[in-house]
């Protein structure tokens, strides 16, 4: 990709005999967010911590803003602003304060931080919890003030590794809006995420991950185009599973059981929609093929314990 910010070439990396990065490859152009997906014990969180120059690569390259990790690691650094999968905020400093003391890792005087905190809360939505400590915030606060520490060194590039975990469907929209807000500003953004709406909603790729390799990549409703058929028929209820061997899986492409839910994946559903009708007892939904399709499909519907 001509004039990336951040590029990765052939990255590995191997913990106790197995490999969690495989020759992975990637790059990110200025304004873009990227968007890492992949079931847990994929190498998403191994990647990002080599992107920080956290933990070495056993083989490859990571080069940002034209400076190489981690020989370069600090200038690298100073360009990054990193929102992390666990609440690091300190539990005894104000909002102010954190921010304050973030900013002095970076070298920035006082006067200078405190100069940027007024916007930054303003930004956080917290101008009115500035001498809250952590502890006294809600989670979506909580991340918002990390997302707000993350930019308190006016970074390039965000690195961001499941930014809304754990929070309810309200502050995730609004953190969405301030991403949004960050994209359009021109900042570029690496996102890991299991939420498959937040990366269809932020992301313009995507790069999907399993057992520490890329199976695919591309722009999301370009992958939904190329591994999908457009229209998706769920269908629940009682004696559902037993249409998995009945004449309605041949008005379908693809048919796959979840549970007590059969997925049928067809290029024109209505054929379909019509011979369920003679089902009155079973609950239907149509609806065209998302992410969540995708990611099913690429990594499997079995359920992976953390690594």
């Amino acid at each position: 990709m001509e004039g990336a910010l951040f590029s990765v070439r052939n990255l590995s990396k191997t913990y106790g005999g197995s490999t969690v990065v495989d020759e992975l490859s990637f790059e990110i152009a200025p304004g873009e967010c990227l968007g890492v997906i992949g079931p847990n014990g994929a190498g998403k969180t191994t990647t990002i911590r080599m992107c920080l120059g956290q933990s070495v690569p056993d083989a490859g390259s990571i080069t940002a803003f034209g400076l190489s990790m981690p020989h370069d690691a600090l200038a690298i650094k100073a360009q990054l602003g990193v929102v992390s999968q666990f609440d690091t905020l300190d539990p005894d400093f104000s909002c102010a304060e954190n921010l304050l003391v973030y900013g002095r890792y970076f070298g920035m005087k006082t006067a200078q931080i405190r100069e940027r905190i007024p916007a930054l809360l303003a930004f956080a939505s917290l101008t009115h919890k500035a001498s809250a400590k952590p502890g006294e915030l809600s989670g979506g606060m909580k991340r918002r003030l990390s997302l707000a520490r993350a930019l308190v060194n006016s970074p390039r590039l965000l690195l961001l590794d499941e930014p809304t975990t754990g929070l309810d469907p309200q502050a995730r929209h609004l953190m969405w809006e301030r991403l949004q807000l960050l994209l359009q500003e021109g900042k570029s953004i690496l996102l890991t995420t299991h939420f498959m709406d937040e990366a269809e909603r932020l992301c313009t790729r995507l790069l999907v991950l399993d057992h520490g390799r890329k199976i695919a990549e591309g722009r999301p409703r370009d992958l939904i185009s190329q591994h999908l058929e457009p229209d998706v028929v769920e269908v629940y209820g009682a004696g559902a599973l037993a249409l998995t061997g009945g004449p309605l899986k041949d008005l379908a492409a693809r048919v796959e059981v979840s549970g007590e839910t059969v997925f049928f994946y067809t290029l024109d559903a209505k054929p379909l929609l019509q011979a369920l009708g003679a089902h009155p007892q079973l609950r239907t939904l149509h609806r065209p093929a998302n992410l969540e399709d995708l990611f099913l499909k690429l990594t499997g519907r079995q359920i992976r314990e953390d690594a």
